[in-house]
């Protein structure tokens, strides 16, 4: 419980910064932004990887190891991505299939407590990632990606802060 509290708060942390970073230089697509755009979907996969590490009995495997190949081939797609109509729509394929990922991870850690922000998250990363889509072919900007990450990000630290409060830090 320890390990899944602490991997919640580095992924805040991790996602204001993203963010933040993403929000400052991403008006257009340049080799910085790639890498940026790349670079989530790779933490992610990490992130994953350290869930299925130390969450013990509490680690749903099958969703992790999938949550992992979504991540990764998000990242190669993204890489090799035309455009900000492009971006989108594999950031928008990539947030549907990742939010239903996080649903069912979610709800099998029920009993964990504090996953109803991660239900909320992996419902509201359906809802963005099919707006994302609808918007590659209207007004499309990199900003909402950012603005994702934030809140998924707050998600992950309501998550982080409740698990603290309803398991003892001295218990593992």
């Amino acid at each position: 419980m320890k390990a899944l509290r602490t991997l919640y708060f580095v992924r805040f942390g991790f996602a204001l910064v993203w963010a933040a970073l993403t929000l400052a230089v991403a008006k257009s697509i340049s080799p910085g932004v790639t890498v940026l755009l790349v670079l989530y979907p790779l933490f992610d996969v990490a992130a994953a990887v350290v869930d299925f590490r130390t969450s013990g009995n509490a680690r749903p495997k099958s969703p992790l190891y999938v949550n992992m190949a979504l991540s990764l081939l998000a990242a190669i797609a993204l890489a090799v991505a035309s455009g900000i109509p492009g971006v989108l729509r594999i950031w928008g394929a990539w947030a549907i299939t990742a939010g239903i990922v996080q649903l069912v991870v979610a709800v099998l850690r029920y009993r964990l407590g504090a996953q109803w922000p991660m239900i909320l998250a992996g419902a509201i990363s359906v809802l963005a990632g099919t707006s994302f889509i609808a918007m590659a072919g209207s007004n499309p900007s990199l900003r909402t990606v950012a603005g994702y990450a934030l809140l998924g990000g707050i998600f992950f630290l309501i998550s982080a802060t409740r698990l603290t409060r309803t398991t003892p830090l001295t218990h593992v």
